[in-house]
């Protein structure tokens, strides 16, 4: 039976703004999504962290809009919303009841056009406190926290934009100024540089007449800085390794290769590939390494894309107690690199299909979801059809195709390996756990550079 396609418009307004509409009356909601194609990838050196502290300073008022009374307007008219900032790109996301999408575009259109006249040195110094305690609860202090980090600034080289974080660096932050921030904003949050998809319980024609009412005023930038060749060498060029000691309970490994960017053929193949090698008990890492031989507390294995000239395959396996790091860290690899040589049973394929179908079509049914894809596919690929081509496109990925890319991907000359170990314990412990003193024993000498990072 044939999917129902996603139908929409597609428009630009006179000042740049692009906008998706898709009436879906099924219930009366409605979600709005507004991309901004800006992303930690657009900063510059000495000024990273400002795209995602904006995710912050978008919440502490506008012209018209007091400090976090845009929170508190969704939320008493029945609404959800939130923010969320990566390399590629920045988001708000708001799903209320049908009749308040008039309120959703205002606020999204008053903090667009003025968030400026808000921002003062005190929200500027509270946000940026809580982006520095965000970066110590999620990174710093949590077990494992660094590893994304640390996968980024190994797979991209120095001079890369995805080499850093989204999240920055804390002496920037501490460093920049409300001029500074100022400036990032004018450059980036601007109706051109922008995609509005409304979905839902929607009436066309009163949703253009208020994004007219709205956006129509703000000028656009015409003088958005263009970002210079991002392109990279298929593979990093040999193998990287990082052993991390950390307050972890147990050794885990983590592996990451640089991958074909979003919108490639290949990079579908390659989420294909994920599915086959952990994509559930039934995947060939989680029956080997846990199931069949437990070595393994458990496994993962994804695919981030991105379009900046490279995106990422990671994963990690959790050692188990009494286990050997180089164990797990040897059946790992085996099973992957074992993808790029043989082809996918017919089993395999189907059930990774299967998968990839109950998730994408699960997805679809909901109205935000379909907002944020056609924003995204919008922003990415300047193609907001493909939400109808997507599943298809996974559909077709065969096993010759999941060979080659697995080939090409999972290569000695293309892994970072960072394997996180229990930190030594304090020399006037009286009692060592005696897993803890047998890991230390079998893992590599760390340096003092690595023990300083």
């Amino acid at each position: 039976m044939p999917i129902p396609a996603v139908t929409f418009t597609d428009e630009r307004q006179p000042n740049g703004l692009r906008l998706i509409i898709a009436e879906d009356h099924l219930a009366p909601v409605v979600a709005v999504n507004i991309w901004y194609n800006v992303g930690s990838k657009n900063e510059v050196p000495g000024k990273t962290g400002f795209a995602h502290l904006f995710e912050h300073v978008m919440f502490q008022g506008s012209a018209h809009v007091g400090k976090a009374e845009h929170i508190a307007l969704v939320q008493a008219a029945g609404g959800t919303m939130n923010g969320t900032t990566w390399l590629d790109r920045t988001n708000y996301f708001e799903t209320l009841p049908s009749h308040q999408l008039e309120l959703a575009l205002w606020l999204e259109a008053d903090r667009m056009g003025t968030l400026l006249d808000a921002l003062s040195q005190e929200n500027l110094d509270n946000q940026r406190e809580v982006v520095k305690n965000e970066k110590r609860w999620s990174y710093d202090n949590r077990p494992y926290g660094t590893w994304n980090e640390k996968l980024q600034a190994h797979l991209f080289p120095a001079e890369h934009p995805y080499h850093h974080p989204t999240i920055g660096s804390m002496e920037d932050l501490d460093a920049a100024t409300l001029a500074d921030v100022g400036a990032f904003f004018r450059t980036w949050y601007a109706p051109n540089n922008a995609v509005l998809a409304i979905v839902g319980d929607v009436d066309p024609a009163d949703a253009r007449r208020w994004v007219k009412r709205y956006f129509g005023r703000l000028p656009a930038n015409e003088t958005i800085p263009a970002l210079g060749d991002l392109r990279l060498p298929p593979t990093i060029g040999g193998e990287e390794r990082e052993t991390v000691p950390d307050r972890v309970p147990l050794p885990r490994i983590y592996f990451g290769f640089r991958a074909p960017v979003f919108g490639d053929t290949r990079f579908d193949a390659l989420e294909v590939a994920s599915q086959i090698l952990a994509g559930g008990k039934g995947s060939r890492l989680h029956r080997r390494l846990v199931r069949e031989e437990r070595i393994a507390q458990d496994v993962a294995l994804f695919a981030m894309g991105f379009v900046g000239g490279a995106s990422v395959s990671a994963g990690w396996a959790t050692v188990r107690p009494g286990v050997s790091v180089q164990r797990v860290e040897d059946a790992f690899t085996e099973e992957i690199e074992r993808l790029g040589r043989e082809v996918v049973t017919d089993d395999e394929l189907a059930r990774a299909r299967a998968l990839i179908e109950t998730d994408e079509l699960g997805a679809l049914q909901r109205v935000e979801e379909r907002a944020d894809r056609l924003a995204m596919f919008a922003t990415l690929l300047d193609d907001p059809a493909m939400i109808n081509r997507m599943l298809d496109r996974y559909l077709s990925v065969d096993g010759g195709a999941i060979r080659d890319v697995a080939g090409a991907v999972f290569r000695a000359d293309n892994r970072v390996v960072l394997t996180y170990v229990p930190e030594l314990p304090r020399a006037d412990d009286a009692v060592l756990d005696e897993e803890v003193e047998r890991v230390t024993d079998e893992r590599e000498p760390v340096s003092d550079e690595q023990v300083a990072a």
